[in-house]
């Protein structure tokens, strides 16, 4: 039975999961092109705006994602995730202020995902300051 380290199926999974990455970035580079085609045509429709921010995200494009994130904000300004999202994108950019203003006003719209909120790795910048401890104070009294 010890052979069976040796067997070709023991390695397929790590050739597919390789193989799959290129795929991945393949397609995101893909989604990219096209929903920024999408975008020139009609740079107010919300849904584009959204994956796209979330894809130039993914690619580490966080300078252009912001520009996307703040006019979706003018787009949608009563929804919560929006807000969550920009402030998200402020922190990665090393912003906090507005990062924190941003998150601020997600919760006062209603945000409440707090797990999301404690363990986003975007926000990781902000749980030090004691401005992130009183927004999820804010964001648990929402909840009551």
């Amino acid at each position: 039975m010890a052979a069976a380290e040796d067997s070709p199926a023991d390695s397929r999974p790590e050739t597919e999961t390789t193989a799959r990455r290129p795929r991945a970035q393949a397609q995101l580079d893909f989604e990219i092109d096209f929903l920024g085609r999408v975008l020139d045509r009609d740079p107010c429709y919300p849904e584009a705006l959204r994956v796209h921010a979330m894809n130039l995200a993914a690619k580490g494009l966080h300078r252009r994602a912001l520009a996307l994130d703040r006019r979706l904000s003018r787009l949608l300004p009563d929804r919560p995730t929006v807000w969550y999202n920009l402030a998200c994108t402020y922190a990665v950019l090393g912003r906090p202020d507005p990062a924190f203003d941003a998150l601020g006003h997600a919760i006062a719209l209603g945000y409440r995902r707090l797990r999301r909120l404690c363990s986003d790795p975007d926000l990781r910048s902000l749980r030090p300051d004691p401005r992130f401890a009183r927004l999820v104070r804010e964001a648990v009294r929402g909840r009551c």
